[in-house]
């Protein structure tokens, strides 16, 4: 699991339009730029420090489904050290001279073009691409079959490594500790951000020992202490509910998230249309053409076949 989570978060932050988006500077200049960051500074590479700001920054341009992994100690360890790292390739790469050439340039400005693109239409098709509450209310009724569930728990558990550090957080909780507030300060799930809530689940989504174990509660219980590959568990039941179609309200967002795609599409067609519209535009079909042949023929389409094999020139 930490392996994996490893490789992820390299791969994010190391990727191009990261590495260009944080620190940024050559060492010589380094100094210099870094009086002017904002932030506590979190680690000094080289004299080129790495700040709060710097991180926090990092954190929001990674996908949604690495974010979770900085909501723990080890994660924001194994994020930082990431940064480090790519500072120091960064600072290497500069001495090697390799931060200059016209190859850097020119994928430096296709990078500058792509992200203005990108800025433009994200700012245009977020602002024209609102969901309302009746579009939502149309595609619930037109699709109830989709919310249908079976009978479905919620559950917030604390879970840690030892099995004295959850004995220890299950006296403070017998003795009048908030659950929630426990889970945030000792979890080490990624749901201790949220009070160690899981949300709603149904029948074997949780491995075995969890799953029975919550079943055995009533709503409100806590469990004692219970033992998984992932570590020690304590367990609180917050909801049951039958089978049946899940409420609105409880899938609004889901609803927006399937509805997006589509309206954005439509935006950013009529984005298109506009721009077309009022533009002048000539497209040259011959050299268009000229290039697929040369790119099928693997020769400029004007010379002339060579002979073939046996055949006087």
């Amino acid at each position: 699991m930490k392996a994996i989570t490893t490789v992820k978060i390299i791969i994010a932050a190391l990727g191009v339009a990261a590495l260009f988006g944080c620190q940024g500077g050559t060492p010589s200049t380094a100094s210099k730029s870094d009086t002017q960051k904002e932030g506590k500074v979190l680690a000094e590479v080289n004299g080129s420090n790495i700040t709060t700001t710097d991180f926090n920054r990092e954190l929001k341009n990674l996908p949604d489904y690495l974010k979770a992994m900085a909501n723990t100690p080890e994660g924001r360890k194994e994020m930082l050290d990431t940064m480090v790292v790519r500072e120091l390739i960064l600072q290497q790469a500069t001495k090697d001279g390799l931060d200059k050439g016209p190859e850097i340039e020119e994928k430096l400005q296709d990078l500058k073009k792509r992200l203005i693109v990108e800025s433009y239409l994200k700012k245009k098709v977020e602002s024209e691409s609102q969901i309302s509450d009746a579009d939502v209310q149309k595609f619930y009724e037109q699709n109830k079959d989709k919310f249908k569930t079976g009978e479905q728990i919620r559950a917030s558990h604390i879970l840690v490594k030892t099995e004295k550090e959850a004995k220890d957080i299950l006296a403070k909780i017998k003795a009048g500790g908030n659950f929630e507030e426990l889970a945030k300060k000792y979890s080490t799930d990624s749901s201790a951000a949220k009070g160690g809530d899981l949300g709603w689940f149904g029948k074997g989504s949780m491995v075995p020992v969890f799953e029975k174990a919550v079943l055995a509660l009533k709503e409100g219980q806590i469990s004692g202490i219970v033992k998984s590959d992932f570590g020690y568990h304590i367990i609180k039941l917050t909801g049951k509910r039958p089978a049946g179609i899940r409420p609105l309200e409880e899938v609004k967002d889901q609803i927006k998230g399937a509805i997006m795609p589509q309206k954005q599409q439509e935006i950013f067609q009529k984005i298109k249309e506009q721009l077309k519209k009022s533009a002048k535009i000539t497209i040259k079909e011959d050299v268009l053409n000229e290039m697929g042949a040369k790119k099928e023929d693997g020769k400029n389409p004007a010379e002339p076949a060579a002979p073939a094999a046996g055949e006087k020139k």
